[in-house]
C-alpha cells in the first residue's frame, strides 16, 4: 500500500519539480517515467515491454522434456558469447578496413586473437560438448558465417582446416549452419524468448 501511494505521489507531483520533466526516478524499485507535454498537458511516458508468445510445447516423454530444459540451460550459457562474437567481428571488420597493408592487418588480427584468448579461453574451455556445438551454430546465426568461414578469412585455409580436424575429433563441425526452419526451430524460439527476458 505504501508503494502504491509513493507511485501515486510521484506521478502527481513529478511535473511540479522543475528539471524532472526529462528524467526518470526510482522509488522502492519502481521507475517513475519522464513526462511528455501534449497539448499543454504533462503526461507520463510509460514504456511497456513487449512479450512473445509461442504455441504450448507438448513433450512425448520425460526424456524429451529434459532435453528441452538442457537446451535452455545451454542457451543461457553460450548465447552471450555468440552476441560478443558478433559485436567483436563487426568492430574488427571496421578496423581492418582502416588498415592499409597486409602486415598491419595480420598484426591486428593476431592482437585481437590474443585479447580474445586472454578474455575468454578459460571460460570457453569449460563448455560441455553440447554447449560447444550450440555455440558454433549460434555464431553462424549471429554473424551470418560459419566458424570455419570466419577462421578461413582471418587465419587462412591451413588454420581453418586444422581447427576443423580438431573439432571433428571431438564430434563437432565448424561448418555447422543454423537452420531456423529445420532442426534449430525450437532453439530459434528459445533465443527469441531469451531476448525478451521470458526464459
Amino acid at each position: 500500500m505504501i508503494k502504491f501511494f509513493a507511485i501515486l505521489f510521484s506521478i502527481l507531483f513529478v511535473p511540479v519539480f522543475e528539471g524532472l520533466a526529462q528524467q526518470t526516478i526510482v522509488i522502492d524499485g519502481f521507475t517513475i517515467p519522464g513526462v511528455t507535454i501534449v497539448d499543454g498537458e504533462q503526461i507520463p511516458n510509460w514504456v511497456i515491454p513487449g512479450i512473445v508468445v509461442f504455441p504450448k510445447r507438448d513433450f512425448k516423454t520425460k526424456k524429451d522434456y529434459r532435453q528441452y530444459q538442457r537446451m535452455i540451460r545451454n542457451l543461457k550459457v553460450v548465447y552471450p558469447y555468440a552476441r560478443i562474437a558478433k559485436i567483436k567481428l563487426t568492430d574488427m571488420n571496421w578496423q581492418l578496413m582502416q588498415l592499409k597493408t597486409k602486415c598491419e592487418k595480420e598484426q591486428f588480427v593476431n592482437q585481437i586473437e590474443k585479447e580474445i584468448r586472454t578474455d575468454f579461453e578459460k571460460k570457453l574451455i569449460g563448455l560441455t560438448v553440447s554447449q560447444g556445438k550450440m555455440l558454433i551454430k549460434l555464431i553462424d546465426r549471429e554473424t551470418g558465417k560459419t566458424s570455419y568461414e570466419l577462421l578461413k578469412e582471418l587465419k587462412g585455409n591451413f588454420s581453418a582446416g586444422l581447427w576443423q580436424a580438431v573439432a571433428r575429433i571431438f564430434g563437432s563441425n565448424l561448418k555447422s549452419e543454423f537452420d531456423e526452419e529445420g532442426e534449430d526451430k525450437i532453439l530459434d524460439e528459445l533465443i527469441v524468448l531469451y531476448e525478451y527476458k521470458q526464459l
